[in-house]
């Protein structure tokens, strides 16, 4: 099996465990910033600087990485209250916010309009909602849900079983509905793929939009200012697969937009909501193996667990796994890797061929950037771990300090309880 490869060495990493144990996350600097980069050029053709990336908070959501992406040009994509403030305290603002929830509670909506965000309704009837708790912005989007009529992937699921979006037949009536009511700025968007690798989805996607605010110039007279085409877009978590060629799907969708001038419509700018793609494959979950057992199976059991990375107990996902410092050996040994929780799924890989696995090994969990630590819980009473940053100077730097048992159980109001505050550590 090919080898995927790291940033950091095996002695890098037994230094800075001896002040700070493991497991705990390393995000690689230069890596996101080149890919952000990346990204950027190959949508600058978009008339106007029309192009902008709005970074999936979910995926990552650490103050340091979206101050570094804000500094890259991304905007914000939110989803709740927590990560609209996030979003502004690292001095993103107004229209570089777009805040896309679900069943919203009025005081999102509120927090959201008077913070100026491009706000993102969900269904249809969220927009009386809107009215009555926080009154209408002057822009408004909507999220379309095409239901049969695209495919998802195993993550999303089909469109039509989704809880997301509008239908096709709810989207007219819901744009009508706006303009009456005073609004008279407007975008669309949708996301009905994630993690998926195909590069013509996305263009088929741009497509599918245009199609709409053609369609709503020439019926309604709606100018469509944007469009946002969500995230969505994959990463190689497994050695053979390949990275999605981001200048293949810009051709596409400027091919797409080239005949959408042709047609006398105001061209609209081109929004994505990329995380993934982003952090994804310049994060690595590092832990230490505590036990080499062997049963009806051979096991290698971790100080990490699902409550630090959970996508593969939760649908079964790859994360490639480095045994430092043995990156040259035969992987001639075959085992589950797991973690302490009291689960069965508690596990990083199952029937892995790796090569021969020590107590004390090093190990790195790759292409854990994203939706790794954000999806952490504390079942069992499991602490959350550090964050660091591995600097573009090669430096590492602590982004997020591990979770003590005085964070655990400082949210009860239990006063007979004879715990100790003194005992800080994890």
């Amino acid at each position: 099996m090919a080898e995927k490869t790291l940033p950091f060495t095996k002695d890098q990493i037994k230094k800075l465990a001896k002040d700070h144990p493991t497991p705990f996350y390393i995000y690689h600097e230069k890596g996101i910033r080149e890919t952000a980069k990346r990204l950027n050029s190959a949508f600058s053709w978009v008339p106007g600087k029309g192009f902008r990336n709005f970074f999936a908070v979910k995926a990552c959501p650490n103050l340091y990485i979206m101050e570094m992406l804000m500094k890259e040009g991304f905007g914000m994509d939110c989803s709740s209250l927590p990560e609209l403030k996030m979003a502004s305290s690292v001095g993103v603002t107004g229209e570089g916010i777009m805040f896309t929830s679900n069943d919203t509670p009025a005081e999102e909506f509120k927090y959201a309009k008077e913070i100026e965000a491009i706000i993102n309704l969900d269904d249809i009837t969220h927009l009386n909602f809107l009215e009555q708790k926080a009154r209408l912005p002057g822009l408004i989007c909507f999220r379309y849900n095409p239901g049969p009529l695209r495919e998802g992937n195993s993550i999303i699921g089909k469109p039509e079983e989704a809880k997301y979006g509008l239908t096709k037949d709810q989207l007219d009536s819901a744009y009508i509905k706006a303009l009456s009511k005073g609004v008279a700025r407007f975008g669309i968007h949708t996301m009905i793929a994630s993690n998926e690798l195909n590069p013509q989805y996305f263009v088929d996607t741009a497509k599918m939009l245009i199609e709409i605010a053609v369609k709503f110039s020439y019926m309604y007279s709606i100018n469509v200012e944007f469009m946002n085409i969500g995230g969505g877009i994959g990463i190689p978590y497994k050695p053979e697969q390949k990275e999605v060629d981001l200048e293949l799907v810009s051709e596409g969708i400027r091919e797409a937009y080239s005949r959408f001038s042709a047609r006398n419509v105001p061209m609209p700018r081109l929004f994505m909501e990329c995380g993934r793609l982003i952090t994804g494959p310049h994060g690595y979950l590092v832990s230490t193996v505590r036990h080499v057992a062997q049963k009806y199976r051979n096991y290698v059991g971790l100080d990490a667990c699902m409550a630090n990375l959970m996508r593969p107990a939760l649908y079964g996902s790859y994360h490639h796994i480095t045994v430092m410092g043995k990156e040259g050996q035969p992987r001639d040994h075959v085992y589950d890797v797991t973690g302490s929780l009291c689960e069965n799924n508690d596990k990083f890989a199952i029937s892995r061929e790796l090569p021969l696995v020590e107590p004390n090994d090093v190990v790195a969990i790759h292409d854990a950037g994203a939706h790794g630590y954000a999806m952490g819980f504390q079942y069992n009473g499991k602490l959350r771990c550090a964050e660091f940053l591995l600097t573009e100077q090669g430096e590492f730097k602590m982004i997020r300090r591990a979770e003590t048992i005085s964070d655990y159980l400082s949210t009860f109001n239990f006063e007979g309880s004879r715990y100790s505050q003194k005992d800080q550590k994890p």
